[in-house]
């Protein structure tokens, strides 16, 4: 039971982001632009960046950070990208990631989850 007093934090941050009606879906180079971005927006440190396109459509993104992680998965059929944002360590702002990925794949809609991962009771 807790106890008055007690705080909850967590070992990382993770943002998930659902992205609707977007456009710029099939492209390598958007995607691969956009996790730049997303990276720059949350301050976190760049190690590795692939991206793979697929064939007949769609794009996977994955930018290693030494925070964790950040990947974009498109499927241009539906108009659809998933983000997701992933930080360990110190607590940070990943508001700028949502306005790096709007720029890119200007949704109609997103829809945001964000999520405490590692949860630790002091």
């Amino acid at each position: 039971m807790r106890g008055v007093g007690t705080h909850l934090r967590g070992v990382g941050t993770h943002l998930v982001l659902e992205l609707w009606g977007c456009s710029n879906l099939d492209s390598a180079s958007v995607v691969e632009q956009a996790l730049r971005d997303v990276v720059d927006a949350t301050k976190v440190t760049l190690l590795d960046l692939h991206v793979y396109p697929f064939s007949p459509v769609g794009v996977t993104g994955v930018a290693v950070v030494s925070e964790s992680h950040i990947m974009i998965h498109t499927w241009p059929e539906h108009g659809y990208a998933a983000v997701d944002v992933f930080t360990c360590g110190e607590e940070r702002d990943l508001s700028g990631a949502v306005g790096a990925v709007r720029e890119h794949f200007s949704p109609e809609r997103v829809q945001m989850m964000h999520i405490v991962r590692g949860i630790l009771v002091d």
